[in-house]
């Protein structure tokens, strides 16, 4: 097993070759979840990303072996003023920019993006490792990616269901509803610790709306308080972001 990697750890057809559809196969992988919950960087993205910082690193490898090989007699005269490695750098801080494209913030406060920029930059590193050859690396890797994203979802909803602070977003006809919603929610023995309440405007009309960061009195499902909230007049729709 070890001859046959370091084998593919060598600048050869066979190890190129495999680097690049590993690459893809890899980046494919991570995209997935993406895709399917319909994120602006999909499975196509997270494969070209990937691809594109496999085949920078075996650029690096290439040029680094003819430096020392065919190109070494010129570089002998005129002086060996490069260094190959500063091409993968360029790759991690390149991906920074289209991640910063899929981060938004919307006109709840929310901050949309952030899993999706971080899963490019890690398809990035991924992509970087199988360039140069760290097979192991990138199984392990690859495979921790992929159960951070199907498997830890599930056990972060669940803990922020139930987490004694929430966030709430409510939607009302007048800011003359403010008040209700504030006296429920401190009727319950909720603190209540950060109100931004602004305006948007739907199907032509005008609503008044309000982010609140509370604190619950113990730890329990969030969906009650919701539900009560709901039942104020005026209240035109709420949800917990």
């Amino acid at each position: 097993m070890e001859h046959y990697f370091t084998y593919l750890r060598q600048l050869n057809l066979a190890s190129m070759m495999l680097r690049i559809f590993l690459a893809m196969l890899m980046g494919g992988l991570i995209g997935l979840d993406r895709e399917r919950k319909n994120r602006p960087a999909g499975f196509r993205t997270y494969m070209l990303v990937a691809l594109a910082a496999a085949s920078t690193q075996i650029l690096s490898q290439y040029l680094d072996l003819m430096l020392d090989t065919q190109w070494a007699d010129a570089f002998a005269v005129v002086g060996r003023r490069t260094d190959v490695v500063r091409l993968g750098a360029r790759i991690v801080s390149g991906v920074g920019f289209i991640g910063t494209g899929t981060i938004l913030l919307t006109e709840r406060q929310e901050v949309k993006g952030l899993t999706t920029a971080s899963c490019l930059w890690a398809s990035a590193c991924m992509g970087l490792a199988i360039g140069a050859g760290f097979y192991e690396c990138v199984i392990v890797g690859t495979i921790l990616i992929v159960l951070v994203m199907e498997l830890f979802p599930l056990v972060d909803d669940n803990i922020l269901a139930t987490s004694r602070n929430m966030n709430f977003y409510v939607e009302m006809d007048s800011i003359e509803y403010l008040g209700a919603v504030v006296n429920c929610v401190k009727g319950r023995d909720i603190r209540i610790y950060d109100v931004d309440i602004g305006k948007v405007e739907q199907n032509g009309e005008q609503h008044v709306s309000g982010l609140f960061s509370v604190k619950l009195p113990k730890r329990g499902p969030h969906t009650e308080l919701l539900a009560t909230i709901a039942t104020i007049d005026g209240i035109v729709a709420i949800e917990e972001v």
